[in-house]
């Protein structure tokens, strides 16, 4: 099988390229730069040599855009939109114009794409779609109005021969450097890994494991299209998270942080508060209903195994 994944050079792309070619399979990564990519794309450019790579391939998996761990200037907010629905219209009409194109387009988006609430979760039939939470910031509808349109940016694209699966994922666990494992890992060793804004907002994540076993199963399921939740079953409050991994590493100290301290350090930090005082309270209710069976159903196992691969 072969997979180009465009906007690849991440942690998710790194992920998937890892363990799919480790499986056998051709794995073309297209990259803004050619020392991370073995295809370069300016992200906007609807032909050229990803184009083609692109034509005749089996799977497109499109990760394109600007990161979300970054300050919520007017300037990153307007980046963030635009190099996500760019990237995603160029790689619609890329499919549109091959002459075999892939038979299955995975697109990126996101978990947050949900309302900030605590009293039941999403999935993709009776979740609710946020932006009009009275008691979450009116800014935070900004990351809602990105997600809808890059989403938006796949369902519009004309491609009647390739199916099309957005991914709405959660925060993808990984003891990869650089990811989000390695950041809170890194502030549990500290003594830092206590509760945040008093810790009653929900994560939800995903073991890498199951983010790759997930991907593959919705390429071989012809009968799955539309949103899918990239998440675990089981979501848990930010203060009993933070307990599973400092109990898994092994210290018993965590020292809180209030809302308004981690609204400072986020400052200092270069990133939004947004991304640990939302709650994301999201599950997988197409892929447990289709079947899909989870290897790290919660959060203390998966804890217990990253922490001692980040060990060694």
């Amino acid at each position: 099988m072969k997979l180009i994944i465009t906007g690849g050079s991440g942690q998710v792309g790194r992920i998937l390229a890892r363990a799919f070619r480790g499986q056998g399979d051709e794995v073309v990564i297209v990259s803004r730069r050619a020392e991370t990519g073995d295809v370069v794309w300016d992200g906007k450019t609807q032909q050229g040599a990803w184009a083609h790579a692109l034509d005749g391939s089996d799977v497109v998996i499109n990760l394109a855009g600007r990161s979300v761990d970054c300050r919520y200037t007017e300037e990153n907010l307007q980046q963030m939109m635009s190099s996500r629905v760019d990237s995603t219209r160029a790689v619609g009409i890329a499919i549109a114009n091959a002459e075999r194109p892939p038979k299955v387009w995975l697109q990126m988006s996101t978990a947050t794409i949900y309302a900030h609430r605590f009293d039941a979760a999403n999935d993709e039939r009776t979740g609710l779609i946020g932006g009009e939470e009275e008691d979450a910031p009116a800014y935070w509808k900004r990351s809602i109005d990105i997600a809808t349109a890059w989403e938006g940016a796949q369902a519009d694209a004309k491609t009647p021969h390739t199916r099309k699966v957005a991914l709405r994922t959660a925060m993808v666990m990984s003891p990869d450097r650089g990811g989000v494992f390695h950041v809170l890992l890194g502030m549990t060793r500290k003594r830092l890994g206590g509760s945040i804004g008093g810790g009653r907002q929900y994560v939800s994540w995903i073991h890498e494991q199951d983010l790759v076993n997930s991907i593959r199963f919705l390429i071989d399921r012809d009968d799955i299209d539309g949103a899918v939740n990239l998440a675990s079953p089981t979501p848990l409050p930010q203060r009993e998270f933070a307990a599973d991994l400092r109990a898994a590493w092994g210290t018993r100290v965590g020292l809180p942080v209030t809302a308004w301290m981690a609204k400072l350090g986020a400052v200092f930090m270069r990133t939004d508060t947004e991304l640990v005082l939302k709650s994301r309270r999201v599950v997988p209710g197409r892929l447990r209903d289709a079947g899909f069976s989870f290897a790290f159903p919660t959060w203390k196992e998966a804890a217990v195994e990253l922490v001692e691969r980040a060990r060694h």
